[in-house]
């Protein structure tokens, strides 16, 4: 598969973000309408109650600004992740959800965690760490561009500022990272050409046939009356007739 057969544009890069983004923002808005906090439905570490933050959490948050921070890369990465790798997208979004929920859940102060924050993170660890993996110019060029944008979420991990939740965001990097070493993403391979081949000879190379020992062209040698067969069965005909002003040359 080529690489514009593989990384081409689908339904799935606008409507991901767009659902992920509605959902968040209609949650804050039955907020502000019924004057109700859900902050208590957020992952309370190592209770029961609290198991129900893990699948809930993305969708609450405490604050216009704090809604407003996690939107725009909500939706950068979420695009970024349907389009580049569309085969296992929904399982790293779906999947990324509950696993950073669990490490959140387990490895947490006693407090509510709330936020897609934890999201945010598993995006942006699979996707700079599945592009260095596979190895292909376009992945490995987008991991670059997310360490660009949001390189300085990795401080974020550590506890360097109060009333957020860097066990959240831990828990969202360490599950990208899983996912990348562990989910297998179809890439397209690159075009290998005949002389990076190990069976290469270059003797049989037609193009440096035109060349001598010491790199100078040679010219076409001239062919008789004959007739060559190509490799895809394709019979080509020479016929070479000579004059006195000058050679008519008729090619079939």
């Amino acid at each position: 598969m080529s690489d514009s057969e593989h990384f081409k544009f689908s339904n799935s890069v606008l409507f991901a973000p767009l659902i992920g983004v509605l959902t968040v923002w209609s949650v804050y808005w039955i907020e502000l309408l019924n004057g109700t906090n859900f902050n208590e439905f957020g992952i309370y570490p190592r209770s029961l109650a609290g198991l129900k933050g893990i699948v809930l959490s993305p969708f609450i948050h405490g604050s216009l600004e704090h809604l407003y921070n996690n939107t725009i890369p909500l939706v950068i990465l979420l695009a970024a992740l349907f389009y580049f790798y569309k085969s296992i997208a929904l399982r790293v979004v779906l999947l990324g959800i509950v696993l950073s929920g669990v490490i959140t859940w387990g490895i947490g102060r006693p407090s509510f965690h709330i936020g897609a924050s934890g999201l945010i993170y598993v995006l942006a660890s699979f996707i700079f760490f599945k592009g260095i993996i596979t190895k292909h110019f376009r992945l490995v060029a987008l991991s670059l561009i997310v360490v660009f944008i949001y390189g300085s979420l990795l401080w974020y991990i550590f506890p360097v500022k109060e009333g957020i939740s860097w066990e959240g965001h831990l828990g969202g990097f360490l599950t990208g990272l899983i996912f990348a070493l562990v989910f297998d993403a179809k890439v397209p391979k690159p075009k290998k050409y005949d002389w990076e081949r190990e069976d290469y000879n270059e003797a049989d190379d037609p193009f440096l046939k035109h060349f001598d020992a010491d790199g100078n062209f040679i010219e076409t040698p001239h062919f008789s009356n004959q007739e060559s067969e190509s490799e895809d069965g394709l019979q080509i005909r020479y016929i070479y007739k000579s004059s006195e002003k000058t050679d008519d040359t008729e090619k079939t």
